[in-house]
């Protein structure tokens, strides 16, 4: 017997693709992307290097743990995308001064 297709309509059911809610996986997906284009967009500016290393080091955290929960393909996929951004946001902070501005060291 033929199985009726689903028609997915929005983003959140694209992220659970399994049929059941996950919303802590989802909000970590989304958390992991927003901070993780935060910290990408922040290393245009050079004195944002604080900005862009503190919230590259808090985005590659919540990607890192919603890896470690996540249950779809779609919240991993988001996941990777954000934690990309976090890494590359967080190690150009780090090259332009540092989670700390010089302050130690």
């Amino acid at each position: 017997m033929a199985q009726a297709a689903r028609i997915q309509h929005s983003l959140l059911s694209l992220l659970n693709s399994d049929g059941k809610d996950h919303p802590v996986e989802n909000t970590f997906a989304l958390v992991t992307l927003v901070l993780g284009a935060i910290a990408a967009f922040t290393t245009l500016s050079p004195s944002l290097y604080l900005v862009s290393s503190w919230v590259g080091l808090v985005g590659i955290g919540t990607g890192l743990w919603g890896q470690f929960i996540s249950s779809t393909t779609g919240e991993r996929f988001l996941l990777i995308i954000g934690l990309g951004a976090a890494g590359f946001g967080f190690y150009l902070g780090m090259a332009h001064g540092g989670l700390f501005g010089g302050l130690i060291g």
